[in-house]
């Protein structure tokens, strides 16, 4: 079984756990965003020597990717990289949205659920403005992610879903707006325990980065959907 170094610095979280056969082994975390740096590779080590195992044991890194904070990105995928060349070992790059949105689907107990439900992983980006994902429980994307506007417009296209939920830091200003019965809020915070079922089936299908040309996912422009006339 492949013994996995996830690593997540996306956003206001951060976290570090080496995982196993769907196993955390050993983790730790922090909530303090401009500490990402300084957290991280304390935080490998001592993970590493809680689980008896050394640094070229792992048989990849899996990172968040993006989108999220620009600086944790970056501290993120800089690390992963650095580990992967210096070991040689592959990159799995995630899509922190795909994170948020797996943490929702586990944390919502299965009466509540209905065959088409949605979850709408939402990234703050200040102002109305998220990063968005839309997922259904098996985690398939519906849409392609993106940065989006959220304003009246947006809630009426959703209208052809029986039921959503909308879940990460972001979708605490969906909160604003009057929404159909049918739509609801998750306010759990994703761990990075939520990354080992996506990184272990990208282990495994062999969905790997190649480092010299793996960028981070910023999704820097903002689509503010047009009103119909």
């Amino acid at each position: 079984m492949a013994l996995l170094l996830n690593i997540d610095t996306a956003t206001g979280y951060a976290g570090v756990c080496l995982s196993k056969d769907s196993k955390v082994l050993a983790s730790q975390s922090h909530q303090h965003q401009k500490d990402h740096a300084a957290f991280l590779q304390p935080a490998i080590e001592a993970i590493l020597k809680e689980a008896g195992c050394q640094l070229n044991d792992i048989d990849a890194v899996a990172v968040t990717a993006g989108p999220g904070s620009y600086t944790g990105i970056r501290v993120g995928l800089a690390s992963a990289k650095g580990i992967c060349y210096a070991l040689n070992k592959p990159l799995i790059m995630v899509n922190t949205l795909a994170v948020i949105a797996n943490a929702a689907i586990e944390n919502t107990p299965q009466t509540e659920l209905e065959k088409d439900t949605v979850f709408y992983a939402m990234i703050d980006a200040r102002r109305m403005e998220v990063f968005a994902g839309m997922y259904n429980q098996q985690l398939l994307e519906l849409a392609n992610a993106g940065a989006l506007v959220l304003d009246s417009v947006f809630f009426e296209g959703l209208n052809c879903h029986s039921k959503v939920i909308f879940c990460g830091d972001g979708a605490k200003k969906v909160e604003q707006f009057t929404l159909p019965v049918n739509y609801s809020i998750d306010n759990s915070q994703h761990t990075v325990n939520h990354m080992i079922t996506i990184s272990e089936s990208y282990f495994y299908a062999k969905k790997f980065s190649n480092l010299a040309y793996a960028e981070p996912l910023y999704m820097k422009d903002f689509y503010q959907p047009i009103k119909p006339q």
